[in-house]
């Protein structure tokens, strides 16, 4: 179909080109609702355990320098701005990352975009440990991070797009409790191959099989949903032909539910009218523009409290509290784990609670616990274990849903990019927040840290309360 032709409207275009815009239209619009009418399966849990893989070891690369910190501290001597600037350099990585994988995406594919984030993430973890002093490692993190930044989105907006609308919620969140799982795994091992094996096993536990992995996603079909948004229908068909092969089910059925099947099928094609290329700039367009700003502040206040507390925790015991290694590692591992915990139960009720008063009531619990915890001084590291992790746990809920909601609401043809624009500014707090940090605690002490992050948390409660509700909608209906 010609877009461009298409986008001119009826009035414009030759009765030939209308006629054959409105075939593909209808032809679209059947393919879009036999992947709605597909209930989850077998080929759904491929793609996600595949594509959950790469998920774990980005999560497990993200965090193993904070788990190596510790022993480089003394191994070269640095100071918390040092610590701060090195902790940095993996996420001004993903800045980049985010950006350049969102665009590849919408122009090459997320399979093969996936593939290529998931290989520099990978061979760069390796080339990690044999880095031998700050500058190089400062460097290998760096171009590390261009690899994980493009990973997350991009595999972000492929499983939603593979994705129904009833339960999608429940469906995305378990993929991405993979990503605390990430987390977690980077705690464990952590705490017990840091001190008994050396630093550099760390970068080559999270390396190795990365590159296996992505010879795996290379292997993966194609997102059905982009490829009826570049108009090539005759693939996506043969996707959908496979995905109804692996179940017998369907959640409609034409014969007795034909008013239903007639009305989901007009609200899709509704959705494909006046089709455009995907451009930056519609971001900034007037549906848009609100749904953009807001989801940014979301991403930078939730991901400048997370991520400044987990990469923060293992070093502030050893450093602050003069904990042993072994200690300061199994009490920052406590975290993950509390994480994981409340990820899981975000999973069986976001779809129940809906997207908007889970971030609300997120932002609200977390900043009542860092606030706890700033007034009381943080003098006690049990107090901060306690509370901070618990904190954490709370906001990393938020996180994760983050990665749900964003995709949804923006439009296929530009999914990946907003979702890549929108996850650049998880980066840019991530990057901000272990500097920050390092310059707080140096003049005002650890509990001004604490203090910091809960009035970060109102910025994101603000926020959180101008959402869209999202759940159990079909993503052509949520954005057109």
């Amino acid at each position: 179909m010609d877009t461009k032709v298409a986008a001119l409207g009826a009035d414009i275009a030759p009765p030939a080109e209308q006629h054959l815009a409105a075939n593909q239209q209808g032809r679209a619009a059947q393919l879009l609702f036999r992947i709605e009418n597909v209930p989850f399966c077998r080929w759904h849990t491929k793609a996600r355990i595949i594509m959950g893989s790469a998920t774990f070891f980005d999560a497990f690369d993200a965090l193993s320098l904070a788990f190596v910190m510790p022993v480089l501290v003394g191994l070269w001597h640095l100071g918390p701005t040092e610590i701060g600037v090195l902790i940095a350099a993996g996420y001004l990585g993903q800045v980049i990352g985010a950006l350049l994988f969102g665009w590849l995406a919408e122009r090459r594919g997320r399979v093969p975009s996936a593939t290529l984030a998931v290989g520099i993430m990978s061979v760069m973890s390796v080339a990690s440990a044999f880095t031998g002093n700050f500058q190089m490692l400062f460097m290998a993190r760096f171009v590390q991070g261009i690899g994980v930044g493009g990973e997350v989105p991009v595999a972000a907006a492929y499983i939603n797009e593979l994705s129904q609308a009833h339960g999608r919620g429940r469906f995305f969140i378990l993929y991405e409790l993979i990503f605390p799982l990430g987390l977690l795994g980077a705690a464990q091992i952590g705490a017990f191959v840091v001190p008994r094996f050396g630093w550099e096993y760390m970068f080559l536990i999270g390396g190795i099989p990365g590159i296996l992995i992505a010879t795996l996603i290379l292997r993966l079909s194609e997102s059905p949903r982009w490829l009826i948004a570049k108009s090539r229908l005759d693939e996506a068909e043969r996707i959908i032909e496979q995905l109804e092969a692996a179940t017998t089910k369907r959640n409609l059925d034409p014969a007795h539910d034909r008013i239903e099947v007639d009305a989901r099928l007009a609200s899709l094609q509704a959705g494909l009218q006046n089709p455009r290329k995907a451009s930056w700039k519609e971001l900034f367009s007037p549906i848009y523009r609100g749904r953009t700003l807001i989801v940014w502040v979301l991403w930078a206040s939730s991901y400048f409290v997370a991520n400044g507390i987990n990469n923060w925790l293992p070093s502030l015991y050893k450093t602050v509290y003069h904990l042993p290694l072994q200690e300061s590692l199994h009490m920052a591992s406590i975290s993950n784990v509390l994480s994981t915990c409340a990820v899981l139960a975000c999973a069986f009720l976001i779809d129940r609670v809906g997207r908007r008063r889970w971030a609300m009531g997120c932002f609200v619990l977390s900043g009542a616990l860092l606030a706890t915890l700033g007034i009381l001084g943080a003098d006690d590291p049990r107090s901060v274990m306690l509370l901070a992790s618990s904190a954490y746990a709370v906001m990393g809920t938020t996180t994760v849903m983050l990665y749900l909601y964003t995709p949804e609401i923006y439009p296929t043809r530009m999914r990946a990019i907003g979702t890549g624009l929108a996850t650049s500014w998880l980066r840019a707090a991530s990057a901000a927040a272990p500097a920050i940090v390092g310059v707080v605690l140096s003049g005002q002490g650890v509990a001004a840290v604490f203090l910091m992050f809960a009035l970060t948390t109102i910025v994101g409660l603000i926020a959180a309360t101008r959402m869209i509700e999202t759940t159990n909608r079909a993503l052509e209906e949520i954005s057109p």
